[in-house]
């Protein structure tokens, strides 16, 4: 969801008002998912290299992601949204930590949508994280089981990667996983991603021949 900073100094003189612009987006992407029937949506929330940013920056993100939390997870309940988080939460607030918890726990039993936050998440530390777990099982470092020590072994690869931001990298995003992903990049700041821009890719998928290696 790359663009929110750059939006908000270009429309509004202020990297933070991009951010709670962003949020407006995400409202909006959730609605034409569920509409899509598309079974799990994942966001990247926060990287692992997000840190370097400026703290009252990162502060405003995670005020905007608590208040988030608050206002509307009986909305994410009432539309049988299942909220999952990815990443390391070692590093965030013992506060928001535990309404991740619970917003998690809330929401364990939904089905319609599950959104995936990658909240904190870098897929080398992921990689990394998965590989000592597998020696800490003394178990054989494969394939097989390097999926079933991910933050995503629940979750199916995805099959779609949106980036906005007119940027053409991944910036340690899910790849292991994407292995087979069909990447889209966009080059409207995320706050300006609508709807329609979402149908537009979803359709454009749709009449792609994916042969995963076979020809």
């Amino acid at each position: 969801m790359d663009g929110n900073g750059r939006w908000g100094i270009q429309n509004k003189g202020s990297r933070n008002l991009g951010h709670r612009a962003g949020l407006d987006t995400i409202e909006s992407i959730i609605e034409e998912t569920i509409k899509q029937k598309i079974s799990y949506l994942t966001l990247y929330t926060f990287s692992t290299e997000n840190w370097k940013r400026p703290q009252k920056e990162i502060s405003y993100l995670f005020s905007l992601l608590e208040n988030f939390l608050l206002t509307k997870i009986e909305k994410l309940q009432k539309n049988k949204i299942r909220l999952k988080i990815i990443g390391n939460k070692k590093k965030l607030s013992t506060r928001l930590k535990k309404l991740l918890i619970e917003s998690e726990k809330k929401t364990s039993l939904n089905s319609k949508l599950q959104i995936n936050l990658a909240l904190n998440y870098g897929s080398k530390e992921e990689l990394l994280n998965a590989i000592k777990n597998i020696n800490k099982k003394k178990q054989i470092i494969n394939a097989k089981n390097i999926d079933k020590n991910l933050y995503t072994k629940d979750i199916p690869n995805p099959d779609i990667l949106i980036r906005t931001g007119n940027t053409k990298r991944l910036s340690n995003f899910l790849l292991w996983q994407i292995a087979y992903t069909e990447i889209f990049f966009e080059k409207k700041l995320w706050p300006d991603f609508k709807k329609n821009d979402y149908k537009k890719i979803i359709n454009n998928f749709k009449n792609i021949k994916r042969n995963f290696g076979a020809i």
